[in-house]
């Protein structure tokens, strides 16, 4: 009962997002709602349910910090640079009739993946038995790493992209310069932070399950597909070559360019 009357209300703010889409004619906000409704299920979760108390207490400050700095960060982003996100261009042009209906279940579909991504935090919170504090130790050890590699990405591609003299130019300072796509792997990373607080509890395997989900997404959906189409349309050769010397996901050092040949 409590999952099915927290999906409504999730359904209930998506629709909100939905019309505040129609009216301004971009759908950036949904990722906003996203990381926001997702990261705000963790402490909902913590209060109402009677688990393991250590367990709680961890998985609500995570999840509430995860999710709300996400949620700040992309909001700033979309402040700073108004045009619609290329995904959403894209969706607008290919969906030319009942474009607002199919935008609707769009956004009802990004209700149900909030409620499908917080299903670990349902499960680290309703969880009686104590957790090893070994596995807790770890868990949050990946979770600071995480966060902070996630964030210090951010921060670097935006100081990069705020700089006039780079515009056009692909960013390689600092983590970027070990993968092409650093916030993405830092993303996934987190979402290992859970398997470990759910240790030992009945359902503990539905946080294994998120991280895979999490990768399917990032490598097939949504995330690094999209994002290099859109890099390769706007910078072509610098892309190109930036692609040739530098791990796509995880971090490694970059190739030399006579590896190229």
């Amino acid at each position: 009962m409590l999952f099915l009357c927290t999906w409504l209300v999730v359904a209930s703010v998506m629709a909100g997002f939905w019309m505040l889409q129609r009216q301004s004619g971009s759908a950036n906000l949904v990722d906003v709602a996203w990381a926001g409704l997702t990261g705000s299920l963790g402490p909902f979760y913590a209060l109402m349910l009677d688990g393991d108390p250590r367990r709680r207490g961890l998985v609500a400050m995570m999840a509430a910090a995860w999710g709300w700095r996400l949620a700040w960060h992309i909001w700033q982003r979309a402040r700073r640079h108004p045009q619609e996100d290329g995904r959403y261009r894209y969706l607008r042009e290919h969906w030319s009739q009942h474009t607002q209906l199919k935008f609707f279940a769009f956004y009802q579909g990004q209700g149900m993946a909030v409620m499908l991504f917080s299903l670990p935090f349902l499960v680290i919170a309703a969880s009686p038995q104590s957790a090893p504090t070994a596995a807790l130790v770890v868990g949050l050890l990946i979770w600071g790493l995480s966060l902070g590699g996630e964030a210090l990405a951010d921060l670097q591609l935006a100081r990069w992209r705020g700089d006039p003299a780079r515009r056009g130019q692909t960013c390689r300072s600092g983590l970027w310069r070990y993968s092409r796509h650093p916030n993405y792997f830092f993303e996934w990373l987190h979402w290992w932070s859970y398997v470990f607080l759910a240790w030992g509890s009945p359902f503990g395997w539905v946080a294994l399950l998120a991280q895979a989900l999490m990768l399917v997404s990032l490598f097939q959906v949504t995330g690094i597909p999209h994002t290099e189409r859109q890099a390769l349309a706007s910078r072509g050769d610098d892309y190109r070559a930036y692609q040739a010397t530098t791990s796509r996901f995880f971090p490694w050092f970059p190739k030399h360019v006579a590896d190229r040949h």
